[in-house]
């Protein structure tokens, strides 16, 4: 069946596809939600600022999100002065991801408001990484992906490839990269900050099994990483084919540093307000990369996949780099969805309620502790079916489906957990 709904945000009818055997509660509350008159229930809206800062906590006030220790533990402050747990979701968007998925929305922008309405009533405060433009100006805070290294290298993180931070090319890269992402956002308070690129190789993983030493060594010999490489083993008195650990290493930690290095002063030449969010670590990269990038960046994002909140490795992030953290993809995939998840991380799980129950038990965990600021699910819309053009994931990582209808056994969990966040989190122990 079909419902119109006249929209007070757009002044224009909308149109819904409701489905006739569907609970009618269901509908009554959607269509006060599309008319703006509907507001969630979870929690005292007089708790929140309009960024969505938690108003029982102060912190200082500067007009742009920063980090800051209150009371022993790391909190984000909105612009407001409000202590503030980055709760978010990750590419929220609506472009179809297969030739089969359902079609973009007519009306973007109308999808964007509604889609940010819809988040901030399931208690999430962020649009974060891959998440449309559109959203930027709907009310919701947002923390784009910048890919500075990736404008050296086409899908470096797919791919696992090997970028010559040490190269002009690649200062040059990150300078025309902020320029063009970072100027246009330099005032604007509902910015949380700009993660630099994402899941970059930093040794053996999935995508290679070679060392950043022994793929700097195979650059071409006129370029500034060889040459650095090069100098390097020099120094160490080896040869290409004489290479330790430790050589690859301390190599290592000095790439690290590099990238932060150029990435930060790129990214501070051109707006000197916001967050530098890191590089989305795709697994623990080793300590000596954290202890490079450790300077540079303001917040250390982090993705794990697992079924458990990954509280040990994000302690000893802190503790190295004496920086907040936040994990920035997780997720739990159900296979009563009838999606195949045979591509995508983690291990499927039988049903919605258990991914609810995933997720509650992993983000209560990440507020108990002390240095994390936020977490971002992965993601807003289930993959399609037949797996999506980029790499054929095909997974149910949604919190909506792939027709945008929400998992609401999932969806009303976390709009009962996000609402407790704040206050777990200024509970937690300040070791």
């Amino acid at each position: 069946m079909l419902a119109w709904f006249h929209s007070l945000d757009s002044g224009r009818e909308t149109e819904y596809e409701l489905e006739a055997n569907d609970d009618p509660m269901r509908y009554l509350t959607f269509s006060l939600f599309a008319l703006g008159i509907y507001a969630p229930l979870a929690h005292a809206a007089g708790d929140y600022d309009t960024y969505g800062g938690w108003m029982k906590l102060k912190g200082e006030k500067t007009g742009y999100f920063h980090t800051q220790q209150i009371n022993g533990r790391w909190w984000l402050v909105t612009p407001e002065g409000n202590a503030f747990f980055s709760k978010g979701v990750d590419n929220v968007s609506y472009a179809p991801e297969s030739d089969n998925a359902p079609k973009a929305p007519a009306d973007p922008a109308a999808w964007a408001k509604a889609a940010s309405r819809q988040l901030r009533e399931w208690n999430f405060n962020t649009a974060g990484a891959w998440s449309a433009s559109q959203l930027y100006d709907t009310g919701i805070v947002y923390a784009p992906t910048i890919s500075m290294a990736a404008a050296v290298q086409r899908d470096v993180w797919l791919k696992g490839g090997v970028v010559d931070f040490f190269s002009a090319e690649f200062r040059d890269a990150a300078a025309r990269v902020a320029e063009r992402m970072c100027a246009p956002h330099a005032k604007d308070p509902w910015l949380l900050g700009y993660f630099t690129d994402n899941e970059l190789r930093w040794g053996r993983d999935w995508r290679s099994g070679e060392s950043l030493l022994e793929g700097y060594l195979k650059m071409a010999e006129a370029s500034a990483g060889f040459r650095k490489a090069s100098e390097f083993i020099k120094t160490r008195g080896r040869t290409a084919s004489q290479l330790t650990d430790e050589d690859k290493s301390l190599f290592l930690g000095m790439v690290a540093a590099e990238y932060g290095r150029v990435t930060r002063e790129a990214i501070r030449r051109h707006d000197p307000n916001h967050l530098i969010l890191g590089c989305r670590f795709a697994g623990y990269p080793g300590d000596v990369v954290l202890q490079g990038v450790g300077p540079y960046f303001d917040i250390v994002s982090f993705h794990s996949y697992n079924a458990t909140a990954p509280v040990e490795r994000l302690q000893q992030i802190a503790k190295i780099t004496g920086k907040p953290t936040m994990v920035t993809e997780f997720s739990f995939k159900a296979m009563d969805s009838g999606l195949p998840n045979t591509k995508g991380a983690a291990r499927p799980v039988a049903t919605q309620e258990d991914r609810a129950n995933g997720f509650a038990a992993y983000v209560q965990a990440l507020a108990a502790l002390a240095s994390c600021v936020g977490f971002h699910w992965f993601e807003y819309r289930d993959e399609p079916k037949e797996g999506r053009r980029l790499d054929g994931e095909n997974s149910n990582y949604g919190v909506v489906r792939i027709d945008f209808t929400p998992w609401e056994v999932l969806t009303r969990r976390m709009q009962q957990v996000n609402a407790g966040i704040e206050a777990l989190h200024a509970n937690a122990s300040a070791q």
